[in-house]
């Protein structure tokens, strides 16, 4: 299999984990805080190979995520898209900041991911009124570390430059 290939696959079936995560059943108690798995990945890989990966992933993943979750066609899409464009401006920086470093700006992203898609649902009367629809950012940015370890231990993005 050739390096682009393998790199390909890589990348998709990563993505496929993170929407499987995404649409998978948890309690109740756990639904509010589950994690923004696509968008987390979305991150990784445009730190990690800017030229595979980059706005219209971006977009093309917020619309399958819209289209998967119901909700106005273009709102994830514009979140995502916003998200791969402010990473790929300051990726040179970001790549070699420390993990807790990368947090706080993956938290600064979701925060404005997350804004975004409030004031999408705003403007179609869908409120939120409780503070719990930023605990995905705040499990995000816990996690962000362990998900960034494992997709570098599972992918190995060395090879794929």
């Amino acid at each position: 299999m050739s390096r682009s290939s393998s790199s390909a696959l890589a990348i998709v079936s990563s993505f496929a984990v993170a929407g499987m995560l995404t649409l998978a059943p948890l309690p109740e108690w756990a639904v509010a805080w589950r994690p923004e798995w696509v968008a987390l990945t979305l991150i990784y890989w445009v730190l990690t190979v800017p030229r595979q990966v980059g706005i219209g992933a971006g977009w093309t993943l917020g619309l399958i995520m819209d289209a998967t979750q119901g909700t106005l066609l273009g709102a994830h899409a514009l979140g995502f898209s916003v998200i791969a464009y402010i990473t790929l401006r300051l990726y040179p920086r970001l790549r070699w900041f420390p993990l807790y470093q990368q947090a706080i700006f993956v938290g600064l992203m979701l925060l404005l991911y997350r804004s975004a898609t409030l004031w999408i649902n705003g403007m179609q009367g869908f409120a939120q009124e409780s503070w719990l629809y930023w605990a995905p950012v705040l499990s995000s940015v816990l996690l962000w570390p362990c998900v960034s370890v494992l997709l570098q231990a599972t992918f190995r993005p060395g090879s794929m430059r």
